[in-house]
């Protein structure tokens, strides 16, 4: 993690997304949009986050209430820019049908009480097209970036976990059991994450007493991103018995 956030290039990331988050923007007051504008995030790559943006600008707008009161037709045509239209309907509906039922049972999931293992759980079976990596974003967008929750994506799972030695059982519940290790980590050497955010002079805002969980998340995530997506010739091929990861003295290229 250490070697990760001195990266120039991860921090330059990292920055950039850590107060104000392109995928899930502060700008975003309701919870409901916030947790849909999660879900809608899928399948949506970096080229197109512009395109994202729009359309997630324009359904903050319109208010959840209209969005789920609209017709499918409607609704294909705000989201058809993103693709897979009818999985991001089906996302709308069955998450206003959870809203409904948490209502129902007295279910804040904002309330700084809740738990946050049973709402990822509770999320990912009850809303259609979500998994433990969707409902974990939702409830990070949703209670706001430093609530201490460490979203898992694919890529993590694949390809920073096998970097960091992390051994994940197969399936779905890998992204949660990564989660859970993350999470630990920072909670347990919370000093040490944060001085790597003034040891490496980077200009983001962590408010007093919060945990580093959202600093720690974008570190991993952009490091993924730029150097596990490739790889990067930087890499060391022999991670994670290497400790050093980047710019060693092994070959990092065969001849």
């Amino acid at each position: 993690m250490e070697r990760a956030a001195s990266l120039p290039d991860v921090r330059a990331e990292v920055e950039a997304n850590h107060d104000e988050n392109r995928w899930w923007p502060t700008s975003i007051s309701d919870p409901r949009m916030r947790m849909l504008a999660a879900g809608w995030s899928t399948r949506v790559s970096y080229r197109m986050i512009e395109t994202y943006a729009r359309v997630i600008a324009s359904a903050d707008a319109s208010g959840f209430d209209s969005l789920v009161a609209a017709t499918d037709a409607e609704l294909a045509t705000l989201v058809r820019p993103l693709g897979l239209p009818r999985a991001r309907i089906d996302y709308l509906r069955s998450l206003a049908e959870l809203f409904g039922c948490w209502e129902k049972e007295g279910t804040d999931p904002t309330a700084e009480s809740a738990d946050c293992d049973a709402l990822v759980f509770d999320f990912a079976a009850r809303v259609r097209g979500a998994s433990y990596k969707v409902a974990q974003c939702a409830l990070l967008t949703a209670r706001g970036y430093h609530c201490g929750i460490i979203p898992v994506d694919s890529g993590m799972v694949t390809k920073l976990a096998p970097a960091l030695g992390l051994t994940l059982p197969p399936g779905a519940v890998a992204h949660e059991r990564m989660r859970h290790v993350l999470e630990a980590a920072v909670h347990a050497r919370s000093a040490e994450f944060r001085s790597l955010i003034t040891n490496n002079a980077y200009e983001v805002t962590l408010p007093t007493g919060a945990q580093p969980t959202w600093f720690a998340h974008l570190v991993l995530i952009y490091f993924k991103r730029l150097y596990l997506n490739g790889p990067a010739p930087r890499l060391c091929r022999r991670r994670p018995v290497c400790s050093q990861v980047v710019d060693c003295a092994h070959p990092t290229r065969r001849a």
